[in-house]
């Protein structure tokens, strides 16, 4: 647990309601002003005390979402988002950036040492943390509490116009297709994504432990499957199948690497960073983890550290059974031309079954963990209808984020045209994020900082600065990379136009969430003469959110003076009201 901070730095008040009523915590301040005030509260998961800024999310003392996920589920939630499709499809892609077998193997090392450096970036930030969950949606919250509601309000908006899974969906649809002797139009494509789709959902929506354990079996078949197409590699490699020559692509390994370009290379390490995507997705639900920052650190390195050696192994065993020439011409997906190599054409269409779970455990995973980001969202108060994002009735779940995303994703699916379209809705979600994830790694220094200010000690960790900073280099790779033309020109890109129109309209996006912050937090409250102030909403089946309300300017004083700087009414003595949605409606 922290050290207590500095009685220089502190004022008290009693415990909300996430803390045993009478029992005092500590509010602390940078400065003299209201708005520089810090809260410390407790949550039920046996978590050190979370300190943060007073307009973030209260607190849940009890999660209402549970504490089911234990050991295994913090594996296989990190499990099934890095394993999706891409390692049945990447190795060719790497092997066209790379130029030889030996450094595209290489490049997988490295991408394991800097996702290995991200995993520590969210470890300490999650242990300042530890109750609260939703990921970077905390962690930017946090880092930049000033301008107020700024960074919750961007990226809430960010996270609803992009509010959509749909090529995960559409990926699994084709590998099912692959598995048939039909050639889909694409509306059938489109109408079995949907299918897949609404079934991960429905798994989510009805019951959590339910959706908890079938992510854990999807994710060890994953593990299997990748266990399976690593051991047949080395049988391969052993001379025992009628792969004539298994070892010819590793003799002189590296021959090819000279000709390649520093584009080429640098697109490389872009796909290597998209491969190990998702290592981060049990910090999405850590409020739900007993011990969560005890249990994360023994149970995500080790996922983290087993999926880099099967794709090692996989990428060993593709290049053992495919010829390089073969990998780079062929239009298949590598893992169906391996197992047609080895088992023949009937058979490999059958065990297409594997990359099919494997995309549906990529959903499901994914899915789990958005939702909690998209509640953690609404429990910032900076969505309308709070409720309905928040609430977890009437099956414990997440309804609200889960029917939305749904809805989104189901657009996405069926409205735009294959093609030019779909390339352009996956490169326009993930430019977005990639400028949130560099945010929220600068923010790290900044939490140290606040944290130093306030007299607190060190959390239950802290990542090397070196680890930071390498971290951080691969996020600023991202950021630049989608402006650099393709070798082939300005329309030689993903799309046949432009090919950083994804990047700008990204971009845009963001511009008009600066915009309708500043219209929503400015321009409105001094047309209508007003003040934005939060409140506390704890709701049936102990949720708990903040509600942004309008207080006339006359009322503002009053306000302010009968309310604690988390937005609870103080009763007389000070001590803060548990519930206050009555009052709230009478305002």
């Amino acid at each position: 647990m922290s050290s207590s901070p500095s009685s220089d730095h502190k004022d008290r008040f009693f415990a909300p309601a996430s803390v045993q009523r009478g029992t005092e915590i500590d509010v602390l301040h940078t400065g003299n002003v209201e708005a520089n005030k810090y809260i410390g509260e407790i949550g039920g998961n046996g978590a050190a005390i979370t300190y943060q800024d007073a307009s973030g999310a209260p607190v849940e003392g009890k999660s209402p979402l549970g504490y089911e996920v234990s050991y295994f589920t913090v594996i296989f939630l990190t499990v099934n988002m890095m394993i999706g499709t891409g390692i049945f499809s990447t190795p060719a892609s790497m092997l066209r950036n790379c130029g030889s077998v030996g450094l595209a193997l290489f490049y997988w090392v490295i991408g394991y040492i800097l996702t290995a450096c991200g995993q520590s970036v969210y470890f300490e930030l999650a242990s300042y943390f530890p109750s609260r969950s939703g990921g970077e949606v905390v962690y930017l919250e946090q880092a930049y509490p000033r301008p107020k509601y700024f960074f919750p309000v961007t990226f809430a908006m960010q996270s609803v116009v992009l509010s959509f899974s749909s090529s995960n969906a559409i990926v699994m649809a084709n590998y099912i297709y692959r598995m048939t002797d039909a050639t889909p139009t694409g509306m059938q494509v489109k109408g079995v994504a949907l299918a897949c789709w609404t079934l991960a959902c429905l798994a989510i929506i009805i019951n959590t432990r339910f959706s908890l354990i079938l992510s854990n079996t999807l994710g060890f078949i994953k593990l299997l499957t990748l266990v399976f197409i690593s051991i047949t590699g080395f049988v391969v490699l052993g001379g025992h199948t009628k792969i004539a020559n298994p070892t010819a692509n590793f003799h002189n390994a590296f021959e090819g690497s000279s000709s390649t370009g520093a584009y080429e290379l640098a697109n490389a390490l872009v796909n290597i960073t998209f491969s190990y995507g998702g290592f981060n997705n049990a910090f999405n639900v850590i409020n739900e983890v007993k011990n969560p920052i005890r249990t994360i650190k023994r149970t995500a390195p080790l996922a983290l550290t087993i999926v880099a050696i099967l794709y090692m192994t996989t990428n060993i065993a593709f290049f053992a059974a495919i010829s390089k020439h073969d990998i780079l011409a062929s239009t298949q997906v590598t893992a169906s031309l391996f197992f047609e190599r080895l088992f023949g054409k009937r058979a490999a269409k059958g065990l297409t079954i594997l990359p099919v779970l494997s995309a549906f455990g990529n959903i499901l995973a994914s899915m789990i963990g958005s939702s909690r980001m998209v509640r953690e969202v609404g429990r910032q108060g900076v969505l309308p209808f709070s409720k309905f994002w928040v609430s977890t009735r009437p099956f414990g779940t997440p309804l609200g984020p889960v029917a939305f995303k749904w809805v989104m994703t189901s657009i996405m699916i069926l409205a735009p045209p294959a093609g030019d379209a779909f390339s352009f809705i996956v490169a326009l979600q993930n430019y977005p994020d990639s400028v949130f994830i560099f945010l929220m790694t600068v923010g790290l220094f900044l939490i140290r900082r606040q944290r130093s200010r306030l007299g607190l000690g060190r959390s239950e960790f802290r990542a090397w600065d070196i680890a930071v900073i390498l971290y951080l280099l691969s996020k600023v790779l991202l950021l630049v990379m989608p402006w650099v033309p393709p070798v082939g020109g300005i329309y030689a890109g993903s799309f046949s136009f432009f090919y950083a129109t994804a990047t700008i309209t990204g971009l845009g996006i963001l511009a008009l969430c600066g915009i309708y912050y500043y219209i929503w937090i400015f321009a409105l409250p001094k047309w209508g003469g007003y003040h934005n102030r939060q409140t506390v909403l704890e709701l049936p089946g102990g949720a708990i959110s903040h509600k942004i309300v309008k207080v006339k300017n006359e009322d503002v004083a009053a306000w302010d003076a009968t309310h604690d700087a988390s937005g609870r009414i103080l009763l007389s003595g000070g001590q803060s009201s548990p519930g206050v949605e009555e009052y709230v409606e009478k305002v």
